[in-house]
């Protein structure tokens, strides 16, 4: 495999910062060349230097995209932590319904958000928690799921809704599979009365975000980990812009909002953590 020079690593640092917000580690060259590097020999560069100047000189973009699709990270799985989810069937939305039901006549909302939604696991469980919790009932909702990711890769991955045998065997209880999948020849995919709660979009979480709305719950867990101190404020300020005055914030299990910003209270249930807006 080709090395990467300490220059190299620099000049690509810098790019991936641009466009995707992602901070590189001084130690964490490895990662540019394992995922890189393949791209960079089909390409006929023999050298990162000579591969960067050819990215900057392709107008297409095409390149770009592809980097993107390399370097963001895709790990996800299936009622991932398990505890978010318990959250969500157990606390946020019945309390949520409670507060949308009582506004008569009108049918209530449900607008979810899952922030770089990677390959879709997530916000496919978001959908079988809904439905296994409203049940029949579900008909009687306007319920939109939104996915996002800055991957075009992942934004077709997740819309097409196919899982190999892996995939599902990962957070995936066997009674969910039967329920909500149906086996075809390359795996199993998403059944269409669940594909058809969600959509899914590209969208970068360092651009404007306002054509998306406002959205009573919002999960961006995993996310901000990968950001500078500076870039994780600006995000959730976003994000507390797109969050309705009830909604709630799920974060990663290891994530803490503590030092980074004061527009969220922590509320604590089943030994977890979500956050809420600070009311005024």
């Amino acid at each position: 495999m080709i090395k990467i020079t300490p220059q190299e690593y620099q000049t690509f640092c810098k790019y991936v910062y641009e466009i995707c917000g992602i901070t590189l580690a001084p130690n964490q060259s490895y990662l540019i060349e394992t995922r890189l590097a393949p791209m960079m020999k089909r390409s006929g560069c023999s050298n990162f230097n000579e591969f960067y100047n050819k990215i900057r000189a392709d107008h297409s973009k095409k390149l770009e995209q592809e980097i993107i699709d390399a370097i963001t990270t895709n790990e996800t799985y299936f009622f991932r932590d398990k505890t978010p989810f318990d959250l969500l069937q157990y606390k946020i939305l019945p309390d949520l319904i409670d507060r949308r039901s009582s506004r008569a006549g009108i049918p209530p909302a449900l607008k979810i958000w899952s922030a770089a939604c990677s390959y879709g696991q997530e916000v496919y469980s978001i959908a079988i928690t809904l439905k296994e919790l409203l049940g029949s009932d579900l008909s009687k909702y306007r319920v939109s799921i939104v996915g996002t990711d800055i991957s075009d890769d992942a934004i077709a991955r997740s819309s097409y809704g196919l899982y190999n045998q892996f995939e599902v065997e990962r957070g995936l209880p066997p009674q969910k599979l039967r329920l909500y999948f149906d086996q075809v020849d390359k795996g199993w995919r998403i059944k269409d009365e669940l594909r058809a709660m969600v959509s899914f979009r590209k969208q970068n979480l360092f651009q404007s975000i306002s054509a998306l709305g406002r959205f009573d719950i919002i999960f961006c867990r995993n996310v901000a980990i990968y950001f500078s101190q500076p870039d994780k404020v600006k995000l959730y300020e976003k994000l507390g812009s797109a969050l309705a005055p009830d909604g709630y914030l799920l974060i990663g299990a290891q994530e803490s909002l503590t030092g980074i910003t004061n527009l969220f209270e922590p509320q604590r249930y089943l030994r977890s953590i979500f956050y809420q807006l600070q009311q005024k």
